[in-house]
């Protein structure tokens, strides 16, 4: 059964709605002048299971549902939502956006009839919560345990979760469009705490994607375990971190979100719009340094930041944001696009039916180069390898950032020796993409756990990079 006939099955039909009662809603709103209307539909069914010191500490289960009614003019938005589904819900709501300003250019009429949007499959229409049972769930984080604690005698403490989340979404648009997707999203983390001579360090892995509780498989759960407890054990040797100006070599895969935070959100339309972003106004100027190029991809099959249709409906894809140094576009979603005059790029993205979308990354990440990773690290005389990334936090409006290591060594002499603890690196986004002289030719995505905040709204997302050499990064230390 397609997308569009179960969004049917599980957000119209039960609640005496069908097409014709969609186009009568939006028709409402178009009494007063707007450029743009859409309604939202989402049932949305979750959980989350976490297990420590061999007991199931926390179980949770959630259903919502609901519908978004907005109506666009010119730069205002008028919004109201409802988690009640039915045709007075979504007349009132209709009614309650006709208080915005009337600014719209008035020329845009309702569609009189329901075209369905052409459908995509990048991921299958999983319930996770119902391919496993309670039983085999718990034993699947119990499995996860016993094996980070057979690692090694030192680990002390072992917490594993498992989540899961169902996501039927509709989107019907006041020019006729109705789109719908099924989001599956599954995700394991392994978080170890590991003691030696009185002093404990902690380590953390994880990963998952758009799939069902089948994808976890020994080999994989072996992995995220295994990288938890080395992360742990290298951090009980670790030495302070020193401070100051230095080279940088980030590894593959999850360090991106070094990427995503500094640059990702800076390159985001409606930044760009208001002229808050450092990168607005600079399309068509060298941002980065040659050899840097940086794509957002919304249409990677199974990836945790993928998605068929974005939150207004429109197909995702592959967008290049900076080639070869040079910016070449942002990411948008609909009112952006029509006000810089642009293309829609399928990056609109909102947490929920109660929340406005606006333009949000989905995989971020930087093409590989031609670099042997051993070269650059080889290259390196002093500096710091930094392989994994904790928190961190930008300001757009100037790309300033701060980040920290939770896994880093130092390199000697082209040689990694030995761990340290505390290091953060320190900069803006366009003054690191500039200080990249060499790219490794093995990208990679994250395992899949990102999740990017923005204006209190939190999405799933992935990020990725090949090895980079950093030069002249301002590190700061404990040392």
């Amino acid at each position: 059964m397609g997308a569009l006939q179960v969004a049917r099955d599980v957000l119209l039909t039960p609640f005496g709605l069908d097409e014709s009662k969609l186009i009568k809603a939006l028709g409402s709103m178009f009494t007063h002048k707007v450029d743009y209307a859409d309604l939202y539909f989402q049932f949305t069914k979750s959980e989350g299971w976490s297990l420590e010191e061999g007991i199931v500490k926390t179980g949770s289960f959630s259903i919502d549902q609901g519908v978004g009614v907005r109506a666009v003019s010119g730069d205002k938005t008028a919004f109201s939502y409802s988690d009640e589904i039915s045709e007075s819900a979504l007349l009132d709501a209709a009614a309650a956006t006709r208080t915005i300003a009337r600014q719209g250019a008035g020329k845009v009429k309702v569609a009189g009839s329901m075209i369905p949007a052409g459908g995509r499959a990048l991921y299958l229409p999983h319930d996770p919560l119902t391919s496993l049972d309670a039983t085999a769930k718990v034993q699947l984080l119990e499995r996860v345990e016993r094996i980070a604690r057979a690692k090694d005698p030192r680990v002390k403490q072992v917490m594993a979760s498992l989540s899961g989340e169902y996501d039927v979404v509709l989107v019907a648009r006041a020019d006729g469009v109705l789109a719908a997707d099924i989001r599956p999203l599954a995700r394991v983390s392994v978080t170890v705490i590991a003691e030696q001579n009185g002093r404990r360090e902690m380590g953390s892995g994880g990963g998952g994607g758009r799939y069902d509780y089948a994808y976890f498989s020994d080999t994989l759960l072996e992995k995220y375990a295994s990288e938890a407890v080395a992360t742990a054990l290298v951090n009980l040797d670790s030495r302070p971190a020193p401070a100051g100006p230095m080279t940088v070599v980030l590894g593959p895969g999850w360090p991106g979100i070094l990427l995503h935070e500094a640059i990702g959100h800076g390159l985001e339309g409606d930044f760009n719009r208001k002229g808050s972003s450092t990168f607005s106004g600079r399309i068509g100027q060298r941002v980065a340094a040659k050899g840097v190029t940086v794509v957002d991809d919304g249409t990677i099959a199974d990836r945790r930041g993928s998605l068929n249709i974005d939150d207004e409906g429109n197909p995702t894809q592959c967008t290049t944001l900076i080639e070869d140094g040079i910016l070449k576009g942002y990411m948008q979603d609909t009112m952006n696009a029509r006000l810089m005059k642009t293309g829609i790029t399928g990056n609109a993205r909102r947490e929920s039916f109660a929340h406005l979308p606006m333009p949000r990354m989905t995989n971020t990440y930087m093409l590989g180069g031609d670099k042997d990773p051993g070269e650059i690290l080889a290259s390196v005389k002093n500096g710091l390898y930094a392989v994994n990334f904790g928190g961190g936090q930008v300001d757009i409006t100037n790309g300033k950032f701060v980040f920290s290591a939770s896994e880093a060594y130092m390199i000697e002499n082209g040689k990694i020796t030995y761990p340290v603890k505390g290091a953060t690196l320190i900069g803006n986004g366009p003054d690191v993409l500039n200080r990249v002289s060499l790219i490794g030719n093995d990208m990679r995505l994250d395992s899949g756990v990102g999740v990017c905040g923005k204006e209190g709204q939190s999405v799933p997302v992935g990020v990725g990079q090949p090895t980079l050499r950093l030069d002249g990064v301002t590190v700061g230390g404990t040392a």
